[in-house]
């Protein structure tokens, strides 16, 4: 068995640079099981690792709005800088005093509700908002096993959206376009 992972892991390396990083367990009936995703209180090693998974091109950010309150938010949720900028973008365009039909508000546009729930009094400050924000997007993350894709949509449609149709993006036309447009906008952020 070791022969053919040794094999397999030769054959990753000679293929076009990784998208993703690839983990490798057993599982329970002794199979080996490759992953790109890293569920918790699951033994993995990582064998293939994307190249800036969690790297900010500093160059990239540092001329942005809010720059040093996002950098903060984003190491105190154990988050990118760059998927904060990148939502932030999103949501906002970095106008913090942007409001929603729906009633959402400032940099990451949360809901009053959100933003009550988190203990975000005034949702147009700049760093209460980013890092309610923050925490929230940490939340969807832990829910959804790391898989930014299903925490985007889940911050923009809530994640019951997201886990009602099996943990895929919801069909709604505006979070088909807004997880797109925060996954390019990051990957833009990380030099890709």
């Amino acid at each position: 068995m070791r022969i053919v992972t040794t094999a397999l892991l030769a054959w990753l390396a000679t293929l076009q640079p990784a998208q993703a990083d690839v983990y490798i367990s057993v599982s329970a009936s002794g199979a080996y099981v490759l992953s790109n995703v890293h569920r918790p209180g699951r033994q993995y090693q990582r064998v293939v690792a994307e190249p800036g998974l969690v790297a900010t091109r500093p160059e990239l950010v540092t001329g942005k709005p809010y720059a040093e309150l996002i950098a903060a938010a984003a190491k105190a949720n154990d988050l990118p800088e760059a998927l904060l900028h990148a939502v932030v973008q999103a949501e906002s365009r970095y106008d913090a005093n942007a409001r929603s039909g729906a009633g959402a508000m400032g940099l990451m546009q949360l809901m009053p509700d959100t933003a009550k729930e988190l203990g975000v009094s005034n949702a147009l400050d700049p760093a209460a908002n980013l890092d309610g924000g923050a925490r929230y997007l940490k939340r969807m993350m832990k829910l959804f096993d790391n898989d930014i894709a299903l925490a985007v949509a889940a911050y923009n449609a809530g994640p019951d959206a997201v886990l009602s149709r099996g943990r895929v993006i919801p069909p709604f036309a505006e979070t088909q376009r807004y997880v797109p447009e925060v996954l390019r906008h990051y990957r833009l952020l990380r030099g890709e």
